[in-house]
């Protein structure tokens, strides 16, 4: 039996899941899709615009002028017409469009010009020849194009309307929508969530929170703040009456806000399974929390990872497990499988031996045949059961730590680290891929991935990311920087997008080494030879320094590059003999100006 493709996408698996499928075409069935607000505006607005384009089309092609000149279509005549049809309709048509009885209306006006014009082509020698040799009573004409516009525009009495229209649509209407559109954009951020989440996020969360404390977080996100604000008073008491029947089970309320208050009891009616009693419209707002919630959980987890709080973060992924299997702290992770309940799990409790299964993990390391639980089921529930159990994830993960392109095994201080870890699903064969999560309880399908993080002994985090890829074998690498000089152990965390109970955790040993040990690197000539040439830039720099210099300069470019050119020793005495010749050069000369004085 198959979902439809539309819904779902997938293959229905056990009868569970039809259910599911059924609910999900039931709700996601024909104008229920659309009819939404967005949808019903672009509606609308598709629906005007496309009524007015059929209008102007058809006033062009009433009124409009998009042909040549015919002045056979103009005075409404046939072709063969005598000189005597012609005379009437030229009357005619003179009359009904004279100015005299058409005041203040341009379109007419250009009408009865039209009419003596063609009246003319038809008549005057000169002015046929020329339409019959031109298209135009005028003789040759340039090209000239303009735009038709219904005469409803051209009429000084719509004058007024005309323009309030342009400014409402121009000056309103216009910059309305771009002000709404950026505005709506403009709250949110990553992963599609409100900034106002985030920021909820950060005020609420911290490194010690616990999983029960996590609905009171969702269910402040900003996105429920309009849709779980209570309305009524039949809501209000729906929601009182389902408070005291969750009240045991939720962490005591820190906010007392309606709206935190009502989606914190609605997400623990979904926990804790107890849902009949929901009303229509508390119904739909689960479900739109529900619908949100992967994106959301997942923005939650972005903000620890930004505070390093991985704990926190593990009770996140945690918290997104129990939404997607519907059970909470105190349940069972046996509630995961199809037709079980409290009665179901006792039995596997009470098992001997290796029969005994207090945990989902434990259960399905049972040979098929040896599972409790089933005494009280029909066939296809036993069926579905264990059918379940081989779409349960079982995974063996695999790590190593290695230094990229480097030959020696140890890792140095700095050096960049890679911890590589290899997610083994055992339940596929080869060529198989993960598919979507078994989840009845959860209305919306979703894909199965996992959760990998690797933190400090302190509860820091290193990295923490989504692997998503369905294949049997997973490889995903974690880079860092190799800490200083010592021994070190991380946490390493490995947790389902949905399933509880099936998480693992490894630990991830590190031994680095003082970097000062290694041997000096030592430039080989070859390469020191090539630090020594000119870049391209610098030859360049140099032609062009060359080329703009005189002669004058290129000969004291000569004199200095040969000083250069002299050992050290050789510069100074140089140097030396100049300041002599230039102090002597300087008192010959001033002698010669006392000379001259003398004379004078």
């Amino acid at each position: 039996m198959t979902m439809t493709d539309s819904d779902i996408g997938a293959t229905v698996r056990t009868s569970a899941e039809e259910k599911k499928a059924a609910e999900l075409k039931k709700n996601q069935k024909g104008l229920k899709t659309l009819w939404t607000t967005g949808f019903i505006t672009n509606f609308c607005v598709t629906i005007f615009l496309t009524l007015l384009a059929y209008y102007l089309l058809v006033s062009v092609g009433e009124n409009g002028e998009v042909n040549s000149f015919d002045p056979f279509t103009i005075l409404d005549i046939h072709t063969s017409a005598t000189n005597k049809e012609i005379k009437k309709a030229y009357r005619e048509k003179s009359l009904l469009y004279h100015p005299d009885k058409n005041p203040n209306n341009p379109s007419a006006e250009a009408m009865f010009m039209m009419v003596a014009k063609a009246y003319e082509a038809l008549t005057d020698e000169t002015a046929k020849e020329n339409f019959a040799k031109y298209g135009n009573p005028d003789g040759k004409q340039s090209l000239e194009v303009s735009i038709g516009l219904p005469s409803l525009l051209l009429d000084s009495d719509n004058r007024n309307l005309v323009l309030v229209s342009y400014l409402l649509f121009m000056v309103i209407l216009i910059p309305f929508f771009v002000w709404r559109y950026y505005s709506d954009s403009s709250k949110y951020g990553e992963k599609e969530v409100m900034y106002d989440s985030y920021s909820w996020y950060h005020h609420t969360l911290n490194e010690h929170s616990i999983l029960k404390s996590l609905p009171e977080t969702f269910a402040g996100s900003a996105e429920f703040r309009e849709a779980n604000m209570p309305t009524t008073t039949a809501e209000r008491e729906n929601i009182g009456t389902l408070m005291g029947k969750v009240r045991s089970q939720m962490q005591k309320p820190k906010y007392n806000h309606p709206v935190v208050v009502k989606g914190n009891v609605l997400l623990h009616s979904h926990l804790l399974r107890k849902t009949d009693d929901l009303l229509p419209k508390a119904r739909e707002d689960l479900l739109f929390m529900l619908r949100h919630s992967q994106s959301l959980v997942d923005a939650m987890i972005t903000v620890c990872q930004h505070q390093d709080w991985l704990q926190t973060a593990a009770n996140c992924i945690e918290f997104s497990q129990c939404i997607t299997q519907g059970i909470w702290t105190k349940d069972s992770s046996l509630l995961q499988l199809p037709h079980f309940t409290v009665n179901e799990v006792k039995h596997c409790e009470k098992g001997k031996g290796s029969n005994r299964a207090n945990n989902l993990a434990a259960y399905l390391k049972i040979p098929d045949g040896e599972k409790k639980g089933l005494a009280n089921m029909t066939e296809e529930e036993k069926n579905d059961v264990l059918k379940c159990c081989g779409l349960m994830p079982d995974i063996t993960v695999e790590t190593g730590v290695y230094v990229d392109d480097d030959e020696d095994d140890n890792v140095y201080e700095g050096d960049l680290v890679t911890v590589e870890v290899c997610i083994t699903r055992n339940n596929l064969k080869e060529g198989e891929k993960a598919g979507l999560v078994h989840a009845p309880r959860f209305p919306f399908p979703k894909q199965e991935a996992w959760w990998v993080g690797l933190g400090t002994k302190e509860g820091k985090i290193i990295s923490i990311d989504k692997v998503k890829d369905p294949d049997r074998v997973v490889k995903h690498k974690i880079k860092f920087l190799a800490p200083r000089k010592g021994d070190y152990e991380f946490d390493l965390i490995v947790k389902s997008n949905a399933y509880v109970g099936l998480d693992q955790k490894h630990k991830v040993n590190l031994t680095t080494k003082d970097a000062s040990v290694l041997p000096e690197y030592k430039v080989h000539p070859d390469d020191a030879e090539l630090d020594d040439e000119p870049t391209l830039f610098e030859d360049m720099l140099n032609a062009n320094i060359e080329e703009d210099s005189d002669s004058d300069d290129s000969d004291d470019e000569e004199d200095e590059k040969g000083i250069k050119e002299l050992t050290p020793a050789e510069r100074k005495k140089q140097e030396l003999r100049d300041a002599r010749k230039k102090s002597a050069d300087d008192d010959d000369s001033d002698s010669d100006v006392e000379e001259v004085y003398t004379e004078k």
